[in-house]
Parts: structure tokens; sequence; C-alpha cells
């Protein structure tokens, strides 16, 4: 292909690149300006025009409907489920790859490959009789334990792929300086695989924060709501102020926003090359 060719092929690219920019920055923008408008403002002006009397009054409103508790325990909820889900799959992966020729370690790792073609909503029944049975209903840790569950199998994919991409010749080395396993994970297979434990806690850490299907069926009190449940409420005590509503929805989406923009590359990057490898 000639250079002129590619040339004319990086232009559309970027072109569809930009485009895709502007389409998906329309409803942001709209989002954030109409929750700094009243409600009079909201009906009367442009939809996509500034406020000319910003408010944060929306803001207050949404704050004092008890959304700082929400917030905890959705904070809660995600800390819970990733920091074991992630050192689990980190201790299931090593095993895996440094246990190569041990058929229940294969056993194991298929059936981690099995989990990922089990869907969340095929099991949800289930779940909820084992939380009611175990007496955990109307609990953070009723959302926490099925969460930890479905968040193994991808995470142990992931940093199978990059452990195993680590030069035996280092294990090796290592064993004979007298390092035992514990040491070459602590020391050796932690360090190379950072970036793959970023992504697998930025990756699973979204959809735990964004879980709905799981605080509905296992919570019943105001008080164990997380923030995408506490948000349909929103939606339901404000339905007609739709700048609370908004302003429910950035206050919701902008802790997990800004951790994406800080890990953002080791996740593309740590995506790209687990799954690539």
């Amino acid at each position: 292909m000639s250079a002129r060719k590619l040339i004319r092929l990086n232009w559309l690219g970027g072109s569809a690149a930009w485009l895709w920019l502007v389409i998906v920055m329309i409803p942001l923008y709209w989002i954030v300006v109409t929750s700094f408008k009243d409600q009079s403002a909201y009906f009367s002006q442009n939809p996509f025009a500034l406020p000319t009397a910003p408010t944060a009054e929306n803001y207050r409103m949404v704050i004092e409907a008890d959304f700082p508790r929400y917030f905890v325990n959705s904070v809660i909820v995600t800390a819970g489920t990733i920091i074991p889900a992630v050192t689990i799959s980190f201790l299931a992966a090593y095993a895996i790859v440094r246990g190569a020729g041990s058929r229940f370690l294969a056993g194991v790792n298929g059936l981690f490959l099995m989990g990922l073609a089990i869907p969340l909503q095929a099991t949800i029944i289930p779940v909820y009789l084992l939380i009611i049975r175990m007496r955990l209903y109307d609990s953070l840790l009723a959302i926490v334990l099925p969460s930890i569950a479905f968040a193994i199998p991808l995470s142990v994919l992931v940093l199978t792929n990059f452990i195993r991409d680590v030069p035996k010749e280092l294990f090796e080395s290592m064993r004979v300086d007298g390092a035992t396993e514990w040491g070459m994970l602590r020391t050796l297979a932690f360090p190379l695989t950072r970036p793959a434990l970023v992504t697998v806690a930025i990756y699973n850490g979204l959809g735990v924060w964004n879980g709905f299907l799981l605080p509905l069926i296992l919570t019943q009190s105001p008080e164990q709501r997380t923030l995408p449940l506490a948000l349909w409420t929103f939606q339901g005590q404000y339905s007609v102020n739709v700048p609370a509503v908004l302003a429910s929805v950035v206050l919701t989406t902008l802790p997990i926003a800004i951790l994406y923009a800080v890990g953002r590359r080791q996740l593309l990057s740590g995506l790209t090359a687990g799954f690539s490898r």
C-alpha cells in the first residue's frame, strides 16, 4: 500500500474518530449543563444553551436526599469486591501458570473459563436463594460475595496470559538463588503483572460501581442502596424535576470517570496485551 493511500486512510480514520467524539460528548454536555438549571429554565430555554443563572440547588437537593450514604455504600461494595477478587485471581493465575503440568490446576482453569460463559442474569435466582439461606439478605455483603465470584473468571484469564509471558528463565534463576514460590510471586510476578492488575481492577470496578441487578434483588432497605439503585429512586422521587435527576447522574458517574481518566492508559494497554498474547 502506497504512502498516499495510508495518509488517506489516516484522514478517514481521524475524521471518524472526531465525529464519534462529538456524538459522545453531546449528551454529556447536555447532562452537565442541564444539571445547573432550575426547572423553569429547563422548560423555557434551549436544551443546549448555557444556563443564564447557574444554580447548584439541584446538587444540594440530591446531597440532602441521603446521597453520601449511597456513595459510601458503593465505595464499600466496590472495594470489598475488587480487593479480594484481584488477590484471589492473581494467586490462582500464578498457580495455574507455574503448575502447568497439573491436571487439577488445568481443570480449575477450565472451570474459570466456563465461568465466562455464564451471565449474571442466568444465576440471579440461585444466588438469591443462597443469600437467603445464608441470612445475608439486605446487606452489603450480599452484593459483595456474588460480585467477587463474577469478577474472578475474566481476571484469571487476563492475569494468566500476563504471567505466562514472564520468561521461565527468570523463575529458574530465582529458584537457583534459593527463592521460594512466595518470594518469586512477590518480587517477580507481582511487579511484572502490575499493568494487568490495574486493568482487571479498573474493569471490574466499573462493572461493580455501575451494577444495578444485584442491589435491586438482594437488598431492600434504603440504608443498603448503592448509587445506581439510588439513582433509580431519584428518578421516581424527582420524576418532574429533570435537572435534579441529571445532577444525581453527574454525582454518580464523576468518581468512576475520574478513576478511568487516571488509569485509562494502564487499562487499554493491559487489555490489549492480555488478550493478544
